[in-house]
């Protein structure tokens, strides 16, 4: 993971431009399982499941990323971190957000590491597993095209989305990854690992508190001045029956 954010840091510098973090994320975690199966050496049905289903979520997210920044300036997140550490923001970046990345991909994915290493078989648990996967991975998809078809025509510029998963969820993406983790705990649940808890824990607040939610809607009133009745009628995270407004 190290190795990776290292790689990728180097080609930043190249381009000015962090926005690759972005995709090196899920590709990390993928890394990783295919390490932890290689070195347990442990093919079993479980564990080919789940390292399928890190394949599956790990490369269709790099890709969508990857699409949706081609061509694209940095994103404001990470222009207001380059503000606010430059001087030598180039050489800051590798510790601030490439090696900080690589750092809790490695924490946030010991879940997979102890599900892999300990040989079991699919039972209830991991059929619930995938069952809770699939409804988060296809939130995720969904939520994601719908805003990158909202967001790729001219005439929505300004405007919120507030239509298909986006009228339950103000972040249903968001909401589709949080499932997406809970689901991988519960392959490491399986295998006795229940201290691993705290790896989908983590991932809750960044959703939550740190990169997800609450980054996203930082100064959004001031830039989409109908976020507001937005927020008003709409849940910001777990999805729910709009509410009415008295607009």
């Amino acid at each position: 993971m190290l190795m990776m954010g290292l790689v990728t840091w180097i080609y930043s510098l190249t381009r000015h431009n962090v926005n690759i973090v972005d995709s090196l994320w899920s590709l990390m975690f993928l890394a990783g399982a295919v390490c932890y199966v290689l070195m347990a050496n442990n093919f079993s049905a479980a564990s080919l499941l789940l390292l399928s289903l890190v394949a599956v979520w790990a490369l269709r997210l790099s890709l969508f990323l990857a699409i949706r920044n081609w061509g694209e300036e940095e994103d404001r997140r990470y222009r207001e971190i380059r503000a606010n550490n430059e001087p030598h923001f180039g050489f800051k970046s590798l510790y601030i957000i490439f090696g900080l990345q690589a750092g809790l991909a490695w924490i946030i994915s010991i879940p997979l590491l102890m599900a892999i290493s300990i040989n079991t078989e699919i039972a209830y648990l991991e059929l619930l597993a995938l069952a809770i996967w699939v409804v988060g991975f296809v939130f995720e998809v969904i939520a994601d095209l719908q805003l990158y078809r909202f967001k790729s025509s001219t005439q929505n510029k300004g405007k919120v989305l507030d239509t298909g998963l986006w009228a339950y969820s103000r972040h249903p993406n968001y909401f589709g990854e949080f499932l997406i983790w809970w689901g991988y705990f519960l392959f490491a649940l399986s295998a006795g690992a229940w201290w691993t808890v705290f790896s989908p824990l983590l991932m809750t607040i960044l959703l939550l508190k740190v990169s997800g939610v609450s980054l996203m809607e930082k100064g959004v009133i001031e830039r989409r001045p109908n976020y507001r009745e937005y927020i008003e009628s709409t849940n910001a995270f777990f999805p729910g029956r709009p509410r009415r407004t008295n607009s």
